[in-house]
C-alpha cells in the first residue's frame, strides 16, 4: 500500500492536480504513546428484495441476495485480510457474495486490459488522485450515488471528500488514510546505544552515527519498491521547500530541475551517500521490497539488520508479522524537520465504482460509514480518515495518536506527491519517479543527472 503515502486549507471543487500537504500537530505525533443513509422512508419489509438494513451508526444497506460483487485492489498479505473482514460483514448484512480480486501495479493498466476484455470488477480501490481523474478522464468510473454521499458528508472532513471528486462530482470514498511521515524504531537497539528520537534532519543523521557505533546498521530502506523512495523525497522536500513550491512541483508548475529538488535530493544524499549507515547497503536496499524492510527492523534479537525503519503508519501491520510489540519494542517518532517544520505526508485508498449497478453502489455506501471503518481500524494497520470513528476502536495508543493527528488535521491536509501525479511518472514500478530515484540511491551524488531524468519524464507524463 502506497497510502496507499501529505496541507493547504483548500475550499471548493476538486480539480486535476490539486495538491495537499497535512498541517498535523507534531505533538500529538510524540508516539509511544449520525451518519445518514439513503433511506427511501418505506417500513422495513423481510420478504422484499428491498429491505434495507441500518445499524445504530445509520448506515443503511439494501438486501442484495444472490448479488455477486467483485473488488479489486492492489493489497495482499495482512492488509488484504483486513479488508476482507470488512467486506464479509458486507455479505452478511446484505446478503451478497463479494470476491477480491488480487490486481497489480499499476492498477490503472489491471483495470484497463479487464475493461478490454469485458470483466471489469464492480467496485476498484485506487491508491492515487492521478488513477481516480483517469479513471473519470477514461469514462470508467462512475459516480457515487446519494447514499455514499449522504456517508461522506456525515462522517468525512470536505478535503476528504474533494480528493474523491472530479469537476465537482464524486467518484471516491477513501476508506483508507495514511501517515506517511513516521519512522519506526526498534526501542531495544535504541535502548542499548543509548540514543533518542531525533526531531531534525541533522540530528536523525547523528542518531544514525550513534546506532551505528553500537554495533547495528541504523536505517532499513525498501528500495526495491520504488514508492518508498519516492516517500522519502517528498517529506524532506515538504519540510525544506515548504508548501507552496511543493503545490507547485506537485502540478509540474514547477520543473524538476527547479533549485528547491537540488536542494531535497542533496539533503538525501547525505543519508543515501553513505552505505554503511543502510542495512546491506546501496545493493541489499534495492533488493529489498517494504515489507522486509520493515520486519528486518524488528527481528534478530539485539542485532537486528536495523535500529529504524522509515514508512507510514501501515508499517505496523508487517511489525505484527514479528513477535515485536507496537508500543513496547515498536515506537514511532514523526520524520524529522529538514527546514523550519516536520512534514507530514498523507495518502489514502479511494473506492470508485466502475459498473453501476445496486450492489457497487452499496459497497461504496458501506465504506464510508463509520461500522466499516471500526472493523478495519480493529485489525491493526489501518488508519480511518471518518471523523466519526470513536478513537477506541484503534488497537493500540500508537495508532490512536495517528488517528487523532489526522482526524485534528481537518481539512488542513496535503496528499502524497506521486500520488496526484500521472501514473506513468509516480506510480509505475521501473518507470518515472520510481526508476529514477532508484538510480539516484544507486549513485547519489549524480544530482543533477537525477534532476534532468525526472524533469523529462515529468515532461512527456504531465503532457499526456
Amino acid at each position: 500500500m502506497r497510502t496507499t503515502g501529505t496541507v493547504r486549507t483548500t475550499a471548493g471543487t476538486s480539480t486535476p492536480g490539486r495538491t495537499f500537504v497535512a498541517a498535523l500537530a507534531v505533538g500529538a505525533l510524540a508516539l509511544g504513546a449520525t451518519a445518514c443513509g439513503g433511506g427511501d422512508g418505506k417500513k422495513d419489509t423481510p420478504s422484499t428484495s428491498a429491505t434495507r438494513t441500518t445499524s445504530a451508526s445509520g448506515v443503511q444497506l439494501p438486501r442484495l441476495d444472490g448479488e455477486k460483487i467483485e473488488v479489486a485492489a492492489v493489497w495482499t498479505g495482512a492488509e488484504q485480510a483486513n479488508f476482507v473482514k470488512v467486506l464479509k460483514e458486507f455479505e452478511k448484512r446484505t446478503g451478497a457474495t463479494v470476491t477480491f480480486v488480487p490486481a497489480q501495479d499499476p492498477i490503472v493498466n489491471f483495470l484497463g486490459t479487464k475493461i478490454a476484455g469485458g470483466s471489469p470488477p464492480d467496485v476498484a480501490m485506487l491508491p492515487q488522485v492521478g488513477a481516480i481523474q483517469q479513471a473519470v478522464a477514461k469514462k470508467w468510473a462512475k459516480p457515487a450515488g446519494p447514499e455514499a454521499k449522504a456517508q461522506l458528508t456525515a462522517n468525512y472532513s470536505k478535503v476528504w471528500q474533494d480528493l474523491g471528486a472530479v469537476d465537482g462530482t464524486q467518484y471516491g470514498v477513501y476508506f483508507k488514510a495514511a501517515n506517511k511521515s513516521l519512522v519506526w524504531y526498534n526501542t531495544k537497539v535504541f535502548d542499548n546505544a543509548g540514543a533518542t528520537p531525533p526531531t531534525t534532519w541533522k540530528n536523525f543523521l547523528s542518531t544514525a552515527d550513534t546506532i551505528s557505533a553500537s554495533g547495528v546498521t541504523p536505517v532499513s530502506v525498501g528500495g526495491a519498491d520504488g514508492w518508498t523512495l519516492t516517500d522519502w523525497f517528498e517529506n524532506v522536500y515538504l519540510s525544506q521547500a515548504g508548501p507552496e513550491k511543493y503545490d507547485q512541483l506537485a502540478k509540474h508548475a514547477i520543473k524538476w530541475t527547479d533549485p528547491s529538488v537540488k536542494d531535497a535530493l542533496t539533503t538525501l544524499a547525505q543519508l543515501f551517500g553513505k552505505p554503511n549507515l543502510i542495512a546491506g547497503g546501496t545493493d541489499g536496499a534495492l533488493q529489498t521490497e517494504f515489507p522486509a524492510s520493515v520486519t528486518q527492523t524488528f527481528t534478530g534479537g539485539d542485532h537486528p539488520k536495523a535500529g529504524m525503519v522509515f514508512e507510514g503508519d501501515f508499517a505496523s501491520v508487517n511489525i505484527a508479522e514479528t513477535s515485536a510489540k507496537v508500543g513496547t519494542d515498536a515506537k514511532a517518532f514523526p520524520f524529522p524537520a529538514v527546514g523550519d517544520k516536520a512534514p507530514v505526508v498523507t495518502g489514502g485508498d479511494a473506492a470508485v465504482a466502475l459498473k453501476d449497478t445496486k450492489g457497487a453502489q452499496a459497497l461504496l455506501t458501506w465504506l464510508a460509514s463509520t461500522d466499516a471503518a471500526k472493523i478495519a481500524a480493529g485489525s491493526g494497520g489501518f488508519i480511518s480518515p471518518n471523523k466519526a470513528l470513536d478513537f477506541g476502536a484503534y488497537p493500540n495508543d500508537v495508532q490512536r495518536g495517528i488517528a487523532k493527528a489526522l482526524v485534528a488535521a481537518g481539512d488542513n491536509v496535503r496528499f502524497d506527491m506521486s500520488d496526484q501525479a500521472p501514473q506513468s511518472f509516480g506510480g509505475t514500478p521501473g518507470k518515472g519517479e520510481w526508476k529514477d530515484l532508484q538510480d539516484f540511491l544507486k549513485n547519489p551524488s549524480d544530482v543533477a543527472g537525477t534532476q534532468s531524468k525526472l524533469e523529462a519524464d515529468a515532461a512527456a507524463a504531465f503532457k499526456n
